[in-house]
C-alpha cells in the first residue's frame, strides 16, 4: 500500500548514511575522486543485483524512448544537477546548499499536478508544507560561515544551489516519463548510472584524471569507505528512489526523500558525538510530524 512512501524514506536513509561516507572519503582525496568512484562501484553492484533480480548482467530490450528518458534524466540529476550542487556547497557551505534543496518537494508537487494530473489533499499539502518548514528550520541554523560577506560569491552560489534542486526536480520528472508500464526500476537504475560513469570516466581520461582516481584506491580505508557509500548511495539510494517515484505522486516521494538533513542530526550524533541544539529538535519534530501526516493520509 505504501511502497513508494516507503522506498522514499529508505532513499532518505540511504542518503543519509552516503553523506557520512563521502564526506569522510572526500577530505581524504578530493570529491571529484569520490565522485567518480562511486559511479563505477555502484554499477559493478547493480550488474550483479540485475543478474540475481533480472536473470540477465544488462537489460536487453528496452525501448529507445526509455533509453531517451533515462539520459535526460542521468544528464540532468547526476550530471549537472550533483555538480551544480557541489559547487555552491564551495561557496555557500552545505547547510544553505541544502536549505535551497529543501525547495524541490514544492517544485515536484507543482509538476506533479502539471505534467502528471497528481492531486494533493489539504491534509497531504499540509504534510508537505509541514516536512519542508521542519528541513528549512535545521538547515538554516547557524549560518557563519565567512565566506558568506562575499556578496558575488553569495549570489552565485544560491543560483547554483537552485540550478541543482531544479536539476533534482527534472531528475525525478524525466524518470517518470521512463518507467511507464512498470519498467523496472532496478534496469533503470543500472542505464542511467553507465550513462553519467560514461560522461565522468570520459572526461576524467580527457582531463588525464583517471589514473589519479585509480591510485588512491590503494589506501584501505578511503576503499572500504568508498565501496560502502556506492552500496548505500548510487545503488541502493538511486533504485529506492526510482521504486519511490513509480509508486508514489512526486511532491509525496520527493518530501520523504528530502529528509536526510533531518536524519544526519541522530546519525552524526551517533557517529561524531554532535551536540543536538533545541532548534534541530523542534525542526526534526515539524518534518516528523509532516512525515506522519503524508502517511497517515489515504492517497
Amino acid at each position: 500500500m505504501f511502497l513508494g512512501e516507503l522506498a522514499a524514506l529508505a532513499t532518505a536513509l540511504c542518503w543519509s548514511c552516503t553523506a557520512i561516507l563521502m564526506s569522510y572519503s572526500g577530505r581524504r582525496v578530493g570529491s571529484t575522486v569520490v565522485n567518480r568512484s562511486r559511479l563505477l562501484f555502484a554499477f559493478l553492484f547493480l550488474l550483479i543485483a540485475h543478474f540475481l533480480l533480472e536473470g540477465a548482467v544488462f537489460p536487453t530490450g528496452v525501448e529507445p524512448f526509455r533509453w531517451g528518458w533515462l539520459a535526460v534524466s542521468s544528464l540532468l540529476g547526476l550530471v549537472l544537477g550533483d555538480a551544480f550542487l557541489f559547487h555552491a556547497y564551495v561557496l555557500i557551505g552545505p547547510r544553505l546548499g541544502m536549505l535551497m534543496m529543501s525547495t524541490v518537494p514544492i517544485f515536484s508537487t507543482l509538476f506533479g499536478w502539471l505534467l502528471f494530473g497528481e492531486t494533493v489533499a489539504l491534509m497531504e499539502l499540509a504534510g508537505v508544507l509541514l516536512a519542508v518548514a521542519g528541513i528549512a528550520w535545521v538547515v538554516s541554523e547557524g549560518q557563519t560561515d565567512p565566506r558568506l560577506t562575499d556578496k558575488r560569491a553569495y549570489r552565485r552560489g544560491l543560483f547554483y544551489a537552485l540550478l541543482g534542486a531544479v536539476g533534482q526536480v527534472a531528475n525525478l520528472v524525466t524518470a517518470r516519463y521512463a518507467l511507464v508500464d512498470d519498467f523496472p526500476a532496478l534496469s533503470a537504475t543500472i542505464i542511467r548510472i553507465l550513462i553519467a560513469a560514461v560522461v565522468v570516466w570520459g572526461l576524467a581520461l580527457v582531463q588525464g584524471q583517471a589514473a589519479h582516481t585509480v591510485r588512491q584506491w590503494r589506501d584501505r580505508r578511503v576503499l572500504g569507505a568508498l565501496i560502502a557509500a556506492s552500496a548505500v548511495g548510487p545503488f541502493l539510494g538511486i533504485w529506492f528512489s526510482l521504486v519511490a517515484v513509480q509508486h508514489a505522486r512526486l511532491g509525496i516521494a520527493s518530501t520523504l526523500m528530502a529528509l536526510p538533513p533531518v536524519i544526519l542530526i541522530p546519525l552524526e550524533y551517533l557517529v561524531y558525538r554532535h551536540r543536538v541544539s533545541s532548534r534541530a529538535i523542534v525542526g526534526t519534530l515539524l518534518a516528523m510530524a509532516g512525515v506522519a501526516l503524508l502517511l497517515a493520509w489515504p492517497g
